[in-house]
């Protein structure tokens, strides 16, 4: 499935350290009301995180992990809409990467840089997918929507 093209808004901010990641990211889009926005990029460093790893499936949810001590942010991508969809890699102490889905509790260490962008003709919602057991992308033309 697929829609486009479509124009490009901006949007950056610096997370402090002790915000959470991702209820700061929803709180910004639900704040200003964005319908179709993404994660362009983001650095920073965190000191918790709950990651969902690629073993799960809708019947198999453990695969979770709750990880506790300092990483860098080397990479965050997905969307961003109400039911937010990310994949985050860390690296520890010694360059060593572990990555997911994001389930949250990801506490910024010394700062989260992330900008964000908003396909300004689209919107992006989530349908539960039979086939994969999970809510999945669907995305719409806003002239349809209005």
């Amino acid at each position: 499935m697929a829609a486009g093209p479509s124009t490009l808004t901006v949007h950056a901010l610096r997370l402090q350290p002790g915000q959470e990641l991702l209820s700061s990211l929803l709180s910004f889009v639900e704040e200003r009301k964005l319908r179709a926005p993404f994660i362009i990029t983001c650095v920073g460093s965190i000191t918790k995180a709950t990651l969902r790893l690629a073993n799960a499936t809708a019947e198999n949810t453990n695969e979770v992990v709750h990880l506790q001590e300092r990483f860098e942010i080397v990479s965050l991508v997905g969307t961003l809409n109400r039911d937010a969809h990310l994949h985050i890699c860390l690296a520890d102490k010694e360059g060593k990467t572990i990555g997911g889905h994001v389930m949250g509790d990801l506490e910024v260490f010394t700062t989260a840089e992330v900008v964000i962008g908003e396909a300004n003709d689209l919107e992006f919602g989530r349908v539960m997918d039979d086939r994969t057991g999970f809510p999945e992308l669907v995305i719409n033309s806003r002239s349809k929507q209005a």
